[in-house]
């Protein structure tokens, strides 16, 4: 990329007047980073000499750091730019009123009441004289006229309440997400050396100068160059869309970028640039996130050329280019949710890209939809049949039987009650829509997830918590989930003999001594160490991998210090270090002596690296002859023993190269990790967490299966899983090793078949010694399977790089948070912040929950839809005239919309959740019990509303309010049923709050604060509406007594919600269900063949497409509501997919952009090369900053 090409990115070039002090400048350095391999040696070279230049310029030490000064970091700060890049503004308060009011039922009500307030000004000149028909009769006579503007005005008032209360909802949860976002941010710590210390600073802090250590694992938080490195590998495909992993040295390759993954090896680079500098800050900026959008549209297109001709970089940023583009045009609310960390269209776009049968949006999203969909049309039905029916039955009425000739001074009068049919007809849509659902589903998940920080649970993208309730399956590691993740070594075989405890320093031949405490404290990565304990009395801390430390504590119990050794020996003066990875499941390093020779030290599974001992150390320090035979025998003898309890083996051993060989080729491993002595095998324990027996009992009576997935040997394996509970004495589940798994679900050609798979998962509690690729095969075979009526829905836990492609692959992706590396977290859904298996069933509960609470709202919700629209509809048939008035309709739609929602999502979930199997993929929202409970409802209150409204006024012995004049005043015979049927509202809420069929309504009431408090205030301004609203609410004050009446009426519906309860489901043949996903059957053959270009089934866009409802368009809230359930899900939202349904090729176009090396990335994982496997799913994730670890 040219230079000149960045002239859009802001803040970047700091005032010339600071550069003095450095001896390069930030241009200088941005320009060096712009170069790849041999260019930018040749560049630091010619213009530095060697990387300390560069150091020694930027102030900084290669092996001390900076000196920490906080006047010197302010001042790199101000040079160089800070390690953050802004993130886009949040939309105003008044941009969020305004997306608001763009809803069509609202501009609907609007018009008409503006049109009503403008004709109730209108007075013909002698309108009084002519007759214009008896129901305008009367009007004038109660001096009423001039009180005509006061119901235009109210629902004038009503749209702007309603309005308001959107907006303040869409910007609490904007904020809520921003602040996730922030915590997000603030975690995310990284290793640097300040002051010869090495120590932990937040992404943010890190500065030009820094030396910074990297590992396995890692995502670059700023652009470096390389000082010394082991065996490092990154992929860079985030950046470049190259999908290999590209080796980094000193020597061919010292350039290390931003938003880079370290997937093999370790060590030290010099941060060269940040923030908005970096190369990822760059393109981010170009991506608007940093500056303003429109100015960047012109220069992206001259950029895109530059881009096209230079390297095939950026691919991967292109489409999200478009992407974003797209969703900055429509839906401005998702896009500035969405997390910076990764480029979640091009995520989601990743997780679905390699799932053949099209994977669904959120389940309970496409079932919502859908629902939402069907109301919607029915609403829109009935209010056209009401408006119609009601303006026949006036022109019949006025013109026909009673023969007057429309006179053209009464025309302003006719065309007023036209307008008032009008609001009634619209007044109906507005309440037969419930756009309460998607804020329900909104509020709910919110909740939910604020709730769930407290219970260890980070969740990164919404809809995994609602998904995490339909889990049928759950495949846990073993180290650190199920297992504390604090290792000691308890057993050892050295020197011949078996030792049950670790032996005394004294029992071991001097010799043996010291090649093993040299070969642990060389041979474990130096970040690994032990530290005093924080509290007095407490255990010493460790600090790295968990493993390396039970060995460093080996050296610790034989009163040795390994650090006295790695002083003598820094990490500089290894020769050559092999780094652990998931196919060579072993770690050696090379020591060059001084007489030339080279001695290296290996340790691995014991299991793998006995294999390649020829001889083994003796009691007397001499090397003896290590035969196949007497290979077997050890395995007998102290691995399976060491196993069966549940111990991890690891074998130590080492191979001395005599000098007179000459240098081995050290790039041919296999020559390389052959003919090793073997010093000694230890066993080291990792108790089980006590908490996780627990845990899985209630996820197995939950109807969810553990399986346990791990790389130790299938003995420990077996031995942890009992004891965990995944394995009963006396159950017939099957234990597998990755070997055995490969080769009964492989054909002979070596295929997979679904098949075979299909005939093993059932069973499979335990998979031991996998690679992540058998881990990813099992997870895709387990959703992709057909042999259960289910669909399965899968959960997996994952803390390495290679559970990458797993994680995204399962339907919910558990990462560590402790132990995880910055990869795994970034494929995930959700976090555990605290490593422990007991969050998830944690994570289950909250996900029912929601489900649940998504179900009692409906159950209230539409209970009052169907009501209130018949109610309507009936009324104004037969009386001309709504009973229910348009303010009053739209207060009704405000409780039972906004307020019931927030009272019933935010129900706190219970233990009992936990006593019922999963719903699954195809469960209806809506169950027949639910549907029983509904129509039971409904019949109650239609029945109770029909005999007040035809025999109110003789019961209660008031004026009939039927067939009142146009501006008659309000009547306490309509305030009556008004108030009763808010009344009833009120108590059936209170039935809502059980769908299960439970009679104790009240159960755990007082659990939810927010409940009560919205029903008492609900019932507070009803008071204050019926008493004083007066004209506007078409209201009268009503007397003690028939309050008194109207609340015994409301509370019958809780007495009647007894006995509906009484009345058993099973023998309600007739109910149906509703609300189901859309089962792919369903898809017409020519529709499924559309949709080969999208990568997921949307139900919103299947609905729309059949053009039968394009009204369906302007029901903005529902979509603005969606949109921030998909802000965390997928870049093209579901306000997008509402409002658009671009041509064929530009969906295309974005697909492949986005996603090209996914098909390497599955189709080439295979064992051999597992390293692939990894490669494609980092899509977007270019940015340096966030990815999410704890």
């Amino acid at each position: 990329m040219a230079n000149n090409s960045y002239s859009g990115v802001k803040n970047s070039v700091a005032e010339p007047n600071h550069e003095g002090d450095f001896g390069c400048s930030l241009k200088e350095l941005r320009s060096l980073m712009e170069l790849r391999g041999a260019e930018g040696i040749h560049k630091i070279q010619e213009c530095y000499g060697d990387v300390n230049g560069i150091c020694s310029r930027l102030k900084s030490s290669p092996i001390d750091g900076l000196s920490g000064n906080p006047a010197d970091i302010d001042k790199r700060k101000l040079t160089f730019g800070q390690n953050f890049i802004p993130p886009k503004k949040p939309k105003t308060f008044l941009q969020l009123v305004w997306e608001a009011l763009q809803d069509v039922t609202l501009i609907i009500l609007e018009v008409a009441a503006i049109v009503s307030l403008g004709l109730s000004f209108y007075r013909p000149p002698d309108s009084s004289s002519k007759n214009c028909g008896e129901g305008t009769g009367g009007v004038e006579d109660e001096g009423e006229a001039e009180a005509g503007w006061i119901e235009g005005a109210a629902i004038l008032l009503s749209v702007i309440c309603v309005v308001l209360v959107t907006a303040f909802n869409d910007w609490s949860k904007e904020k809520q997400f921003r602040g996730l976002q922030s915590r997000i941010e603030q975690e995310q710590k990284f290793t640097v050396v300040r002051g010869g210390q090495v120590i932990q600073i937040p992404v943010a802090e890190i500065v030009v100068g820094d030396i910074a250590q990297i590992k396995y694992g890692d995502l670059l938080p700023a652009d470096g160059i390389l000082i010394q490195g082991n065996d490092l590998k990154i992929d860079e495909s985030s950046l470049t869309g190259e999908s290999d992993h590209v080796k980094k040295t000193q020597e061919k390759d010292p350039m290390l970028l931003s938003g880079t993954h370290v997937m093999e090896g370790s060590g030290k680079m010099l941060v060269t640039a940040v923030g908005v500098n970096s190369q990822t800050g760059i393109i981010f900026t170009l991506l608007g996130a940093g500056g303003e959008d429109d100015e960047d549209e012109e220069k992206e297109e001259k950029k895109k050329e530059k881009e096209r001709k230079k390297e095939k970089k950026n691919k991967k940023q292109d489409g999200s280019a478009e992407n974003r583009k797209k969703a900055k045009a429509q839906d401005g609310a998702a896009m500035e949710m969405q997390p910076l960390n990764s480029d979640e269209g091009a995520d989601a776009e990743e997780k679905r890209k390699a799932n053949l049968p099209k994977k669904e949006k959120s389940v309970l999203q496409g079932k919502l939809t859908r629902l939402a969909v069907q109301i919607g049309k029915a609403g829109l039905v009935m209010s056209a049949i009401t408006v119609i029916i009601l303006v026949v039955l006036f022109i019949v009425n006025t013109f026909w039987v009673q023969g007057l000739p429309w006179e053209k001074d009464c025309t302003p009068i006719y065309i007023q009650f036209f307008v008032k049919f009008f609001i009634i007809g619209v007044t109906v849509l507005v309440v037969a829509v419930p756009e309460g659902l998607p804020l329900a589903v909104t509020i709910s998940l919110a909740y939910s997830v604020k709730k769930m920080m407290k219970d260890n649970n980070l969740v990164r993208h919404l809809d995994a918590c609602e998904t995490m309730g339909n889990a049928t399956a759950i495949c846990s590691d073993k180290t650190g989930t199920l297992t504390m993740n604090r290792m000691t070594v308890v057993q050892a075989y050295i020197a011949d003999k078996h030792h049950r405890r670790v032996p005394e320093p004294e029992v071991i031949p001097a010799s043996i001594m010291d090649l093993l405490v040299l070969g642990i404290s060389v041979n474990c990565a130096y970040t690994t160490k032990i530290m005093p304990p924080e509290k007095e009395g407490g255990l010493p801390r460790q600090v790295g991998n968990k493993t390396e430390c039970a060995l460093l504590g080996l050296v610790l119990d034989l009163k040795k210090d390994y650090q006295a050794i790695r002083n003598e020996i820094p990490e500089e003066k290894l020769y050559k270090v092999y780094t652990f990875n998931s196919v060579r499941k072993s770690m050696s390093t090379v020591l060059k002596n001084a007489d030339g020779s080279f001695r290296m030290f290996s340790k691995g599974a014991s299991e793998i690296l006995l294999k390649k001992c020829y001889k083994i150390l003796t009691a007397t320090g001499e090397a003896k002859v290590f035969r196949p035979r007497d290979r077997d025998d050890m395995v007998k003898k102290v691995i399976e023993p060491m196993a069966s309890e549940g111990l991890r083996t690891i074998c130590l051993a080492y191979r001395d190269f005599p000098a007179t060989d000459g240098e081995p080729d050290w790039e041919n491993e296999s020559d390389i990790l052959t003919s090793l002595t073997c010093v000694c095998v230890v066993g080291i324990e990792d108790p089980v967490r006590p908490e996780v027996p627990d845990a899985i009992r209630k996820c197995q009576r939950a109807g969810i299966t553990v399986r346990m997935v791990t790389g130790d040997n299938i003995n420990t394996a077996r031995a942890i899983a009992t004891k965990c509970g995944i394995l009963q004495p006396g159950d017939d589940f099957i234990c597998l090793e990755g070997k055995e798994f490969n080769r009964r679900i492989r054909n002979e050609k070596g295929e997979i078949e679904q098949e075979r798979i299909d005939k093993i998962w059932p069973k499979l509690r335990v998979l031991a010694r996998s690679s992540p690729t058998d881990k990813h095969t099992l997870v895709k075979g387990i959703i992709d399977s057909t042999v259960e009526e289910q669909r399965q829905v899968v959960a997996v836990t994952g803390d390495g790089t290679n559970d990458g492609p797993a994680l995204k692959k399962a339907d919910v992706g558990f990462a560590m948070g402790i132990a995880g590396t910055d990869v795994a977290k970034e494929a995930s859904d959700i976090i555990l912040t605290d490593d422990n298996f007991s969050s998830i069933v944690k994570a289950v509960m909250w996900g029912r929950n929601v489900y649940d609470s998504i179900s009692k709202f409906l159950q209230f919700q539409l209970t009052v839809n169907i009501v209130a629209v018949i109610v309507a509809f009936t009324g104004a048939c037969i009386t001309q005239d709504s009973p229910l008035k348009a303010v009053q309709m739209l207060w009704v739609n405000l409780i039972m919309d906004t307020f019931a929602s927030l009272a019933l999502a935010t129900e706190p979930p219970t233990e009992s959740l936990l006593l019922r199997k999963p719903y699954g993929r195809n469960k209806p929202l809506i169950s027949r019990t639910m549907m029983k409970n509904i129509l039971g409802h409904g019949v109650y209150q239609l029945t109770i509303i029909f005999t007040l409204l035809f025999a109110g006024e003789k019961i209660f012995d008031i004026d009939s309010g039927r067939n009142a004049p146009l501006h008659a005043p309000p009547s306490e015979h309509y305030t009556i049923v008004f108030n009763t049927f808010v009344m009833m509202q009120l108590f059936n809420e209170i039935n809502a709050r059980k769908i299960h069929g439970e009679r104790n309504v009240f159960d755990g009431i007082f659990n939810n604060m927010i409940f009560c408090s919205i029903v008492f205030g609900t019932f507070v301004i009803q008071i204050v509406i019926v008493q004083f609203g007066g004209k506007p609410f078409s209201c009268v004050g009503l007397s003690i007594d028939q309050w008194l009446w109207c609340i015994f009426l409301g509370f019958g519906s809780l007495l009647w919600g007894q006995v509906i309860s009484s009345i058993p489901t099973s023998r309600l043949k007739f109910l149906k269900t509703a609300g189901h996903g859309t089962q792919k059957e369903e898809i017409p053959e020519e529709e499924l063949e559309d949709m080969e270009d999208l990568d997921e089934i949307d139900h919103a866009e299947r609905e729309l497409r059949r053009g039968q409802i394009l009204w369906f368009r302007g029901l903005n809230r529902i979509q603005t509501q969606m949109d921030v359930v998909s802000a965390f899900q997928s870049g093209t939202s579901f306000q997008g997919a509402l409002r658009r349904h671009p041509s064929s090729a530009s969906q295309q176009h974005d697909v492949t952009n986005v996603s090209s090396p996914t098909h390497v990335a599955f189709s080439t994982a295979t064992a051999s090369n597992t390293a692939s496997a990894t490669v494609g799913y980092p899509s977007g994730e270019c940015i340096p900053q966030l990815p999410v670890p704890l």
